[in-house]
């Protein structure tokens, strides 16, 4: 494992479906170069790979640790702050923040190391269904002329902010009693229930769902409900079922 300062913000750098292990290669050392430790790959294409370890020029002990998930449900299921990297804006609007203010937001949380950001594939992104489990997007602002960004640069941008924003705050020393916040798991468990019951009452249809359930995602995003609030949630929805039948 790498070696870093105690006071280091170290979420978790998510790699969603890398078709290049050179690119992973190039991430692990940008991580490195900024002190970050936790590399998760999501069903990358090759890996281990040579080339990923030429790439990484001496980060060869990120890349050891890395942990490799089969989905991203599963990469993310520890996570209570979700961030996903977007280079083009979306139909349903998600609150959008460049680096600096990425950080910010990672530096605030009660628990660094429970945050997650997210990079999508080299050549189309992260899917909506994936930016779904997002709580913000982080959009990096490029030429708009030339758009186009590697991944590791991309990588090496955000990790260069969140070092930026360790060495300004100090030990970063959480709060006496931090938010219990639930994680992406959790939330997964509470949406399917939610939707399952809107189907039962009848308020969803699920032959024509629209958007209603991407939007209710937003919703409780942006409410971030900790632990104890999503099981009042679920035990409304088991009541309301219940009811129904």
């Amino acid at each position: 494992m790498a070696t870093v300062s105690r006071n280091m913000i170290q979420p978790a750098i998510v790699l969603v479906e890398t078709s290049h292990p050179g690119n992973i290669g190039a991430a692990a050392r940008a991580m490195k170069n900024m002190g970050l430790e936790d590399l998760r790959l999501v069903n990358p294409a090759r890996f281990p790979d040579a080339e990923a370890t030429a790439r990484a020029s001496g980060a060869d002990d990120l890349l050891a640790a890395a942990r490799c998930y089969d989905t991203l449900d599963a990469a993310i299921a520890d996570a209570t702050l979700v961030v996903g990297a977007s280079a083009r804006a979306r139909s349903l609007p998600v609150p959008m923040l460049d680096p600096r203010a990425c950080a910010a937001q990672v530096a605030g949380h009660p628990d660094p190391r429970g945050a997650a950001i997210l990079f999508g594939r080299e050549r189309t992104g992260l899917t909506n269904e994936e930016l779904d489990r997002c709580h913000y997007l982080v959009q990096i602002p490029v030429n708009p002329d030339y758009p186009s960004l590697n991944i590791a640069a991309a990588v090496q941008v955000i990790c260069y902010e969140l070092r930026v924003a360790s060495l300004g705050e100090g030990d970063l020393l959480p709060p006496a009693e931090p938010p219990d916040y639930a994680s992406a798991g959790q939330m997964e468990q509470f949406y399917a229930h939610l939707e399952q019951t809107l189907v039962e009452l009848e308020f969803l249809d699920p032959d024509n769902p629209r958007q209603l359930m991407r939007r209710l995602r937003r919703l409780f995003n942006r409410a971030r409900p900790d632990c104890n609030e999503v099981n009042i949630l679920r035990g409304i929805l088991t009541a309301a079922s219940r009811k129904s039948r």
